[in-house]
């Protein structure tokens, strides 16, 4: 944005527009830049967490893009299902209908469990 108001003010230099017209255009640069930072993220551009923590002390915390969520679940479950030691693990997945909440785009905590010895798992998209 500062790149614009200096050619704003190098119109006002050269004559081409006169002060009150170069402070109208610095006002509406300034509104379009406010625009564009409290603007919502689009959802693609939201992130896919994952907590675990556990009664032991065996925290995780998993931070994924959810463009790289679409990706690998497709990836991930066509070699997971091609692996004789894992196909038992994923052959009951329903990867389209995963895939089709992200499209429909699915927002807020998706997964809240709790175990009886205090082990706690959250997946949640913000």
């Amino acid at each position: 944005m500062k790149a614009e108001i200096e050619k704003v003010l190098t119109m006002v230099q050269e004559g081409k527009v006169d002060a009150g017209k170069a402070s109208e255009l610095i006002q509406v640069l300034k509104e379009r830049e406010s625009d564009s930072i409290s603007s919502p993220k689009s959802y693609t551009d939201k992130t896919l967490k994952v907590r675990v923590v556990s009664a032991e002390n065996d925290n995780v915390s998993v931070n994924l893009p959810i463009k790289l969520v679409k990706v690998v679940l497709l990836a991930g479950h066509s070699i997971a299902s091609s692996i004789p030691q894992s196909e038992k693990y994923v052959k009951d997945i329903d990867i389209s209908l995963i895939l089709e909440a992200i499209e429909n785009e699915l927002d807020g905590q998706i997964v809240d469990v709790k175990s009886a010895n205090g082990d706690t798992v959250s997946v949640t998209i913000e």
